[in-house]
């Protein structure tokens, strides 16, 4: 069984990979069993922060765990989000592209642009850094979208072999509601 090489997964989180070594990696015979090991170490040597990356959900965006236990969305400047299990949208910063001018700064050729009575673009942003973090293209009014909501203990345990040591049943759950309706009493 073949090893992936660390600097090849280096090289395919930075972009810069080779087709051929991407394709390489692709058509392996038999998969590395360390290679989401491997993938979790190349990601945690390139932020400057110590919590463990336990998954990677956007180009700068991880779920990690706390020295205290607790599991945490956050920016590779550090930027925390809070809890994994609550839409880390809402507290990034949302810049809401709804005019047919706003629109088309991103959209080109005009023809092309969605109608503005159809569709709005959020764009979602760090409040750290402010690196761009998701694109939502939706119907004015439309919920944000919790796109991504694994489910750690289960991968853990049944996919890589490795089940977390803070494993409980009541990790996975969303939690989104409680802070909308903390809102809706006034609550920060």
């Amino acid at each position: 069984m073949a090893k992936v090489d660390k600097g090849l997964v280096e090289q395919l989180i930075e972009g810069t990979i080779s087709r051929e070594d991407a394709r390489s990696l692709l058509k392996m015979d038999q998969k590395d069993p360390e290679r989401f090991w491997t993938y979790l170490e190349a990601l945690q040597e390139r932020v400057s922060w110590d919590d463990t990356i336990l998954l990677r959900i956007t180009d700068h965006l991880y779920i990690v765990r706390k020295d205290g236990g607790a599991r945490v969305v956050k920016c590779d400047c550090g930027q925390e989000f809070g809890d994994y299990r609550v839409n880390w949208k809402l507290r990034a910063l949302i810049r809401l592209r709804e005019t047919p001018e706003e629109i088309q700064e991103v959209y080109y050729p005009a023809h092309a642009c969605p109608d503005p009575e159809w569709v709005v673009i959020r764009e979602f942003y760090c409040p750290g850094c402010a690196a761009q973090l998701a694109v939502e293209v939706v119907p004015p009014g439309y919920p944000i979208v919790f796109e991504m909501l694994p489910d750690l203990d289960r991968f853990y345990q049944d996919y890589v072999d490795r089940p977390l040591s803070d494993a409980k049943p009541d990790w996975y759950q969303d939690r989104t509601h409680e802070v909308t309706a903390g809102w809706a009493k006034g609550e920060a």
